[in-house]
């Protein structure tokens, strides 16, 4: 049997670790690792176009399973393409390990061709970024970045250079145990103590929910219960606590809707619940707070608080459940749930008239129709700008459904590379991809990549020919539209050059059916929307310094639009609520 090289033990250990496939481009520094792959038996090399997608599908999976996943790129140019993927991996909390493979190592730090400092480059967007420079120290560094990966959730980097990678192994190291998940965190007993205090004091209390209300979904609809509080939740948060929710009353944010906003803000007593919410212009400032977080370092950097509770949601919550004394009295309940709905039903007609025969067609109506067709376990994949719009309007989280996007990072082109990475981890469940004309075009390439693995992704394409968030920044700063236009091919013929089935919708009448075929494809599949571009409406009263880029500081809305089918819930929870 020919001796491991170092490439070899590198795969192995990935191997041993859970990781299925390495997402990356092939090339000079990282061929010893991809010749490893192509031996091994159990990791398979996923060939993307670009490095940027290989890091963002990556992340997308690591999201969707929950367990370590890995992508790599090749020396210099190869693997700075890897940076904003990482990024938004990292900033998701998502558990990846990047490989930076590297130049010759006798000629690191002698301006040699195509160097970089990969090492140091990536430590702004990991946990862990480290150098191997000497055959011994790899199984043990990898195990190190794995660990801080799957333990820290976020991104490690490992830079390997080529011919190290290529050199014999020293004798297999015994394989010590790895991490690969991570364990539950309760809070202690003084911090349980001074939360029931403050719940049972507190007349009105209200929940705000983010993406570490993950598994605790149940947990919290038994507290809210108990106490009478109303639920809001943040864009992360909406897939995890949305449905299901009698006591829902909408989201917070520049792309909010509801009386989540009253809610947080007319209270007693505001808990956040596993939320790193950046807009602290929409969090009150004159009500009592307390935070439930797992990450220490979030805790209290978005707003004042009177107490910090370090612990998994989950678990804080069974310990907190049964000592809190329920609250009889559920007024302030009540009349959030009825200013949701009236909220609801209010915006709804601003976009229901004649949607049918609206042409360009609404892309309200598109996001409402996706809905109503996707399947119930479908995982959507979200374009940054209008799309999370339509996304958190529209797409009605059901407990099964997820819903991905560069939701932290707020990155262009994140929707089609994650649609990759989700659609890897189970062929048979729905993908839908909604991207925007603008982030699709940006990473085009890579819809290649679905022709080549037959990955049945079905891109629906919002084109509207214009960067529209971009324009809307613009307006709400009183400046002209500039630069915003786009010039776009019929992305439909250009899918079906590509030997993909594509179609063109231009008319409401023809969407249903569009979508419809498009499902039923055995196969990739692309359905080119024109969508009206003036689709923005904005408040009658406007504020100079209302928005840049997504921070918004002196409106609690800036964006108005419809909701889709969480109107009928508001209203069916207000049929719910007893009567006198």
């Amino acid at each position: 049997m020919a001796k491991q090289n170092v490439a070899d033990q590198f795969v192995d250990i990935l191997v041993r670790a859970g990781v299925k496939r390495l997402y990356g481009v092939v090339g000079d520094s990282l061929n010893p690792i991809v010749d490893a792959v192509r031996r091994s038996p159990s990791l398979d090399w996923v060939h993307v176009r670009h490095e940027e997608t290989a890091a963002f599908a990556a992340g997308a999976e690591a999201q969707i399973t929950g367990k370590l996943t890995a992508c790599a790129g090749s020396c210099g140019p190869g693997n700075l393409h890897l940076i904003n993927g990482l990024y938004d991996a990292h900033r998701s909390m998502a558990p990846v390990l990047a490989l930076a493979s590297h130049i010759p190592s006798s000629e690191i730090g002698l301006g040699y061709f195509q160097e970089t400092h990969p090492d140091q480059l990536f430590r702004e967007c990991s946990h862990y970024s480290e150098l191997i420079s000497n055959p011994k120290q790899m199984p043990r560094l990898l195990q190190t970045a794995i660990q801080n990966a799957v333990g820290r959730s976020g991104v490690s980097v490992v830079s390997l250079p080529g011919d190290i990678a290529d050199q014999a192994a020293p004798d297999k190291p015994a394989e010590t145990a790895l991490v690969t998940s991570r364990p539950t965190v309760r809070p202690g007993d003084e911090e349980i103590d001074k939360l029931v205090e403050m719940i049972d004091r507190a007349e009105t209390v209200t929940l705000f929910c983010g993406s570490g209300t993950a598994g605790a979904h149940a947990e919290v609809m038994e507290l809210a219960g108990k106490i009478k509080s109303p639920v809001g939740h943040a864009l992360r948060g909406k897939e995890w606590i949305q449905y299901d929710n009698p006591y829902d009353v909408g989201m917070s944010g520049l792309l909010g809707y509801g009386a989540a906003y009253e809610a947080t803000h007319e209270c007693d007593l505001l808990i956040l619940l596993g939320t790193d919410f950046p807009y602290n212009a929409f969090l009150p400032d004159d009500v009592t707070i307390a935070q439930i977080d797992v990450r220490p370092e979030n805790l209290g950097r978005r707003s004042k608080l009177d107490l910090a509770v370090w612990g998994d949601v989950k678990e804080t919550l069974r310990c907190l459940i049964p000592r809190v004394k329920s609250k009889e009295n559920r007024r302030f309940l009540d009349r959030m749930l009825k200013k949701h709905a009236d909220a609801l039903e209010g915006v709804v007609k601003a976009y229901t008239r004649k949607v049918e025969k609206h042409v360009p067609i609404h892309p309200e109506y598109v996001a409402s129709v996706l809905d109503e067709m996707a399947d119930d376990e479908a995982i959507f994949t979200v374009d940054t700008g209008m799309c999370n719009v339509w996304a958190a309007r529209y797409i009605s989280p059901n407990g099964r459904r997820r819903i991905i996007g560069s939701f932290s990072h707020g990155s262009m082109a994140n929707a089609l590379p994650m649609a990759i990475g989700a659609q890897f981890t189970d062929r048979g469940r729905q993908v839908v991809s909604m991207s925007g004309d603008g982030g699709f075009s940006m990473l085009m390439g890579d819809f290649l990549t679905l022709v080549q693995y037959d990955l049945p992704v079905k891109v629906i394409l919002f084109n509207n020919s214009s960067l529209s968030m971009v324009e809307l920044e613009m307006m709400v700063a009183g400046l002209p539209s500039y630069g915003t236009a786009t010039k776009n091919p019929d992305f439909a013929a250009v899918a079906r050059a590509c030997g993909v089935y594509g179609i063109r919708v231009e008319k409401p009448k023809q969407l249903a059916g569009a979508l419809k075929d498009a499902f039923r494809h055995n196969g990739p599949a692309l359905v080119d929307v024109v969508t009206d571009p003036h689709a923005l409406s904005i408040p009658p009263k406007i504020s100079a310094e209302m928005v840049t880029g997504f921070a918004l500081s002196a409106s609690k809305m800036v964006l108005d639009g419809g909701v889709g089918r969480m109107v009928q819930m508001a209203r069916s929870n207000l049929r719910n609520l007893p009567r006198p």
